[in-house]
């Protein structure tokens, strides 16, 4: 059974290193996936998944594949809703150990809400595909924006 949302205050923190803007790939440390990305740069969302793959490829063998399929499908939708919703670009980070932590963070206030799918079919899926294939998710609030995360392996958090 899922976890319910978490919201997280300012001291909540799980993310690792400073937080930074712009673009491009950030250091990595062993089991870290770092990443900024530029607002609307749509083709950031592809190379972020493949740089998730690359860090999961050992993890989630030792677990179960599909659980790197999901890490990259909720990563891909959080990445596009701060990349479209949110000006001023996203950090990604990735954590690796007993579970997988994602978090995006945008640097706009105002909290996102799962909402029902649009009548095209082009949004409004992202945070329900995350509440219901995550172990656990949530939305931390910073000084200036926001983080959403979510959380796989390893059973509820």
């Amino acid at each position: 059974m899922r976890q319910p949302v978490r919201r997280e205050g300012r001291d909540g923190r799980h993310g690792a290193g400073e937080e930074t803007r712009g673009g491009g790939i950030a250091a990595r440390a062993p089991g870290v996936l770092r990443r900024t990305v530029r607002h609307a740069d749509l083709r950031a969302v592809g190379e972020v998944r493949r740089e998730l793959r690359q860090l999961l490829s050992h993890w989630a063998g030792q677990r179960n594949g599909e659980v790197a399929e999901v890490a990259t499908l909720l990563t891909s939708e959080l990445v596009t809703n701060a990349l479209v919703h949110a000006e001023g670009g996203a950090l990604v980070t990735a954590t690796v150990g007993d579970r997988l932590r994602v978090e995006v963070r945008d640097f706009v206030s105002g909290r996102p809400e799962p909402r029902a799918a649009t009548t095209d079919g082009t949004s409004g899926r992202g945070l329900l595909l995350v509440r219901s294939l995550a172990d656990a998710w949530g939305i931390r609030s910073h000084g200036v924006g926001k983080s959403v995360w979510f959380e796989l392996g390893g059973g509820p958090a």
